[in-house]
């Protein structure tokens, strides 16, 4: 039994209740049935249904409840029901510290201890084992684990083994305790080997206490000479390598051990010391490493007989250069030997695993010695070993079907030396394409990965060829100050577009429909490489044919993904091409706007970079130039607007209450004003030469103190044109907080675009006002192509700035407003980049409140006596959804912001009962951290006397580094204040008492 419990599973409970029709108590209701069937099966269906429950309303009433009826169940109910209980405790860690009454749900349990069944008790020191993060330090357990160690029942005591292992981990006191017991345990003769291996693994969680790790340290160094069996070498070994990488005291002594038993003839021990090596080579642990040991460890590679121990050898270099400290001591003093190791490693070409294992290790070698620019350190030799041996183990590992993830690692490094040197980059970019152009039929998931590394150089690539000059990690050589412009950088990736699209053209021309399904996705691969590499470039006939045969070739969602892909780097024909088609083949109306939204996006970005319609393009599209721009910048801007405008309405028309597109709609209403807001800028330097400075401009200017004002509407309309790029600026900031779930690549798009508007009214205020503000610090140079190639036309921008005349005293002529129209010539002819985030929601955090006391409708009131406080609780639950491994960010804290504000006054008597207004705005805030995605927080509200109130609960989300996001729920409610039925109520005066005082007869 204890290979079954000891596994934590948690795939049976995957088919819940159709929870859409249920809440949380119908849902107990009709669990709380199950249980009270008569039929064991059905009862136990219900008990596992439990964790998904947990999952769905981890609200600590609910969890408390819950536990509660299962601890009576494990008391009256059978084995088996016990069993189900034990595994809903292990799989429902994260919630147990939401039981209220931990205490009950113990002493309830723990009457099963004095069963007369063996099994019984088992189970149950399983349970508590299950629930010693909640309980660690109960005597009680304690005593009863101790006491079921010296049980005749072999189930008993391998249960107590489990228990004591969960509590040694929780708890020092426990765990100094429990050493001499299992220590003697361990050396008695009396305990059978079997269980002497299961105490064993105990005692790596001695550490809490540095003389018992040391005492615990001492006794399994005893018991290696007494017990040389195998399986308690390997065990022990195993304890020690634990012991010694949590408390780092006892790193230097445990390599000792390790290396004298790298001598050993039997396998599986060297196999677990070569494992225990790498442990301790982790970056927790590898600073506690002594300066012989390395080099020791280096010498004893002629012990490693077969492939599986050579390549876990290799793992500890590995391991070992991923460390600074330690990859400096390795290139210093032991790169004879490494070289060695590895030449060996590589030669053996029946073996790719080992053999490029040894490849990383060298290219991690070279990565380092290349990005520190130490004269000590030099890595030519490791390079050349690099370049020698990389395409044969390319080409070997390309061709077979087996070796995907050794080519993996190929290309992993050979992109990580492309980071640190650029002329190893071309070199490997051409190696890669000529892989991938050979008339080799090679296996769909190798196919992919060479694309992936070719995507993954051509972006390394990209972001130097728009890199800053100023960027750190650029090797940027000293020359003179000229007036010639900097040389352009090329991307090499470029060079090898024909390869690259005769590749494409091969796949998409594919005859056997088999075939063309397994290569899809490398054809999208390949397009998003092409797409890529020409960023920022007209793209020629032939690429543009490369993708009108698509439409012909491909079915609808890959079409649609080239175009997302196309939309996201700028080529808006290609994607305007792609959109108009598929939006005709569509047959869900949701499916269709959206795309007919794109569509309208991308004509729009047509006309705004090449100045030319979208049909006019498809009709006469040049062969490999840019056309001249046919439409002047006034009626591109209006064009722009009234598509984006359309867009809007589209996109509107998509969105439901379940995919409410609140990010596109948000994006689109911002880009729409920030064109409109650009044709004001023209409209302001069209109108300067209609609109002359009025006769008393001078006497206006001088009696205001402002003398700009002799320069008459020019200058106000400049000004106006500040506040309107200012509350674009804040619109984007806005969306920037409001997105928490978004990658780093659209918030990096969202940063820069705050910038340029920032920038930009700033260059309008240098013009309009005699003393502007600092200019805005740019805080990001982006970190990938399209935000990179976005704040370079930024930097494009603040060259531009230098052609502002400089004068003093400040004139407005039209040399500045021509400067302004050139600003908005480059903002409009840079391709928009569309972020990530308005295709894809990569990750979702979702926060669903409970709010009380509630009205019974919700037109309804909460009525509430006058003089009194209202309190108000709020619990709230967490709700994570990704598809990656890792989030982009996570939350930390939430903060809960109550706000009260009276709506309706209560009626005032008489005069002299007016007092001075005050201020009937009541502000709460509240910072409360989520246990296990659970939140709670409450409020007292004071509430003056009389009257109906507003309240609203707002709620923000801070991260890990402490930034504050706008995007939790919004809820509000009315408060009305009764009077008090003791106070006198207040007479109003007669109205004919005081009309026949007013009279005179």
């Amino acid at each position: 039994m204890s290979h079954l419990t000891g596994t934590r599973v948690s795939t049976f409970n995957e088919s819940f209740l159709n929870e859409n029709e249920h809440d949380s108590n119908a849902v107990l209701m009709e669990l709380d049935k199950g249980l009270r069937s008569a039929k064991q099966g059905i009862q136990c269906e219900a008990i596992v249904r439990f964790p998904r429950l947990f999952e769905k309303y981890p609200f600590p009433i609910l969890i408390n409840s819950s536990f509660i009826k299962l601890a009576e169940f494990f008391v009256s109910g059978s084995n088996l029901l016990r069993f189900w209980v034990l595994r809903v405790c292990q799989q429902s860690e994260n919630h147990l510290d939401k039981i209220l009454n931990i205490d009950n749900f113990v002493r309830r349990i723990f009457m099963v201890m004095h069963s007369n069944d063996p099994v019984a008790r088992a189970l149950l020191l399983r349970t508590l084992g299950a629930v010693s993060r909640v309980i660690p330090e109960k005597q009680q357990v304690h005593h009863a684990i101790r006491r079921a160690l010296d049980s005749h029942d072999t189930v008993e005591v391998e249960a107590a083994i489990y228990a004591s292992s969960c509590f040694a981990a929780q708890s020092s006191s426990f765990a100094i305790s429990m050493c001499a017991k299992i220590s003697d345990m361990i050396e008695s003769l009396q305990v059978p080997v079997p269980m002497k291996l299961l105490l064993i693994p105990v005692l790596r969680h001695m550490h809490h206490d540095a003389n018992t790790a040391a005492l615990v340290s001492k006794l399994c160094l005893d018991l290696l000479p007494k017990y040389p069996a195998q399986s308690f070498v390997v065990a022990i070994i195993d304890t020690l390598t634990q012991l010694s990488a949590r408390t780092l005291v006892g790193v230097p002594g445990q390599l000792d051990v390790l290396l004298n038993f790298m001598q050993d003839l039997r396998t599986p021990v060297r196999i677990q010391v070569l494992r225990s090596f790498n442990e301790l080579a982790g970056k927790q642990s590898v600073h506690a490493w002594p300066k012989p040991a390395i080099g020791e460890l280096i010498v004893k590679f002629d012990a490693c007989t077969n492939a599986q121990e050579q390549f876990l050898f290799l793992s500890i270099l590995l391991k070992l250069s991923e460390c600074p400290l330690t990859c400096q001591q390795l290139l210093r003093e032991h790169r004879a030997a490494l070289l060695r190791v590895c030449l060996e490693c590589i030669s053996k070409l029946d073996d790719y695993t080992t053999a490029t294992q040894a490849m990383a290790v060298l290219s991690a070698l070279a990565a380092f010695g290349l990005k520190r620019r130490d004269n000590q350190i030099n890595v030519d030799d490791i390079l050349h070993m690099v370049n020698l041996h990389m395409e044969g183990l390319l080409l070997c590992t390309a061709r077979r079907a087996d070796c995907t993830r050794d080519l993996r690692r190929v290309l992993a490094y050979g992109i990580r030396i492309t980071q640190a040197n650029a002329e190893f980059g071309s070199d490997f970019i051409e190696m890669v394409t000529n892989t991938l152009g050979d008339n080799v039929q090679y296996p769909p998931a190798n196919s992919e990965l060479i694309c992936e590394a070719l995507v993954g150089l051509c972006e390394h690539f990209q972001l130097r060829k728009y890199a800053f000059a100023t960027s750190e990690g650029l090797n940027v050589p000293e020359a003179m100050d000229t007036d010639e412009p900097a040389p352009p950088k090329v991307n090499p990736m470029l060079s090898r577009l024909p390869l690259i699209l005769c590749k494409l053209n091969k796949l998409i021309d594919m005859e056997t429909p088999e075939a063309g399904e397994q290569q899809l996705r490398t054809v999208e691969i390949l397009s998003a490489l092409v797409l890529q590499s020409t960023m920022g470039c007209y793209l020629p006939q032939k690429v543009v044919n490369c993708f009108e045969k698509c439409l012909e070739r491909l079915n609808c969602w890959t079409l649609y993904r080239i175009a997302r892909t196309a939309s996201r780097y700028g080529h808006h024909y290609v994607a305007a091409h792609i959109y108009t088609k598929i939006s005709q083949m569509v047959i869900s109306d949701h499916m269709h706007y959206f795309l007919v939204a794109l569509s309208q996006i991308s004509q729009a970005e047509c006309i705004l970079n090449y100045g030319l319609e979208y049909n006019h393009m498809r009709d006469n599209y040049a062969p490999k130039e840019a056309p001249q721009p046919l439409i002047p910048l006034m009626r591109r801007l209006e064009g722009a607007s009234n598509l984006y405008q359309q867009a809007l309405a589209s996109m509107r028309a998509c969105s439901s209450p379940q995919h409410p597109c609140t990010f596109q709609l948000e994006f689109l209403k911002i880009r729409a004003q920030y064109l409109q807001t650009l044709h004001l800028a023209v409209t302001v330097k069209n109108a300067q030469v209609i609109v002359p400075p009025p006769a008393i401009a001078g006497s206006l200017a001088q009696n205001s103190r402002d003398y700009l004002q002799k320069f008459g509407h020019v200058t106000n309309q400049l000004r106006k044109l500040v506040k309107a790029v200012k509350a674009c600026e804040e619109t984007y900031a806005r969306l920037y907080r409001s997105s928490f779930d978004a990658d780093n690549v659209t918030l990096e798009f969202l940063e820069v675009s705050e910038f340029q508007c920032a920038f930009f009214a700033h260059i309008i205020e240098s013009i309009c006002y005699a003393t502007p503000p600092e200019p805005p610090v740019f805080l990001t140079t982006g970190n990938h192509p399209e935000t990179r190639y976005f704040a370079s036309s930024c930097q494009r921008m603040e060259q531009m700035q230098k052609n502002l005349p400089q004068e003093m005293p400040k004139t407005i002529s039209n040399r500045h407003l021509e400067v302004i129209i050139a600003q908005i010539e480059i903002i409009t002819k840079t391709p928009l980049c569309l972020p990530r985030y308005f295709f894809q929601i990569l990750q979702s955090t979702q926060i669903k409140l409970s709010v009380s006391p509630q009205p019974r409708s919700s037109t309804e009131p909460v009525n509430v006596q006058s003089g009194s406080n209202l309190v108000i609780k709020v619990e709230g639950v967490l709700q994570h959804f990704s598809k990656q491994q890792k989030h982009f960010r996570r939350v930390d804290t939430v903060q809960l912001s109550l706000t009260s504000q009276l709506i309706t006054p209560p009626p005032r008597s008489t005069t002299a009962d007016m007092k001075p207004p005050t201020s009937d705005t009541v502000t709460l805030n509240q910072i409360v951290k989520p246990q296990r995605d659970f939140l709670s927080g409450s409020f007292l509200l004071p509430i003056s006397s009389g009257g109906h109130f507003q309240v609203t609960l707002e709620t923000f989300v801070i991260d890990e580094h402490g930034i504050t996001w706008c995007t939790g729920p919004k809820s509000s409610m009315m408060v009305r204040v009764l009077e008090d039925p003791t106070k006198p109520a207040t007479t109003a005066p007669s109205t004919s008492q005081t009309v026949g005082q007013a009279r005179r007869f």
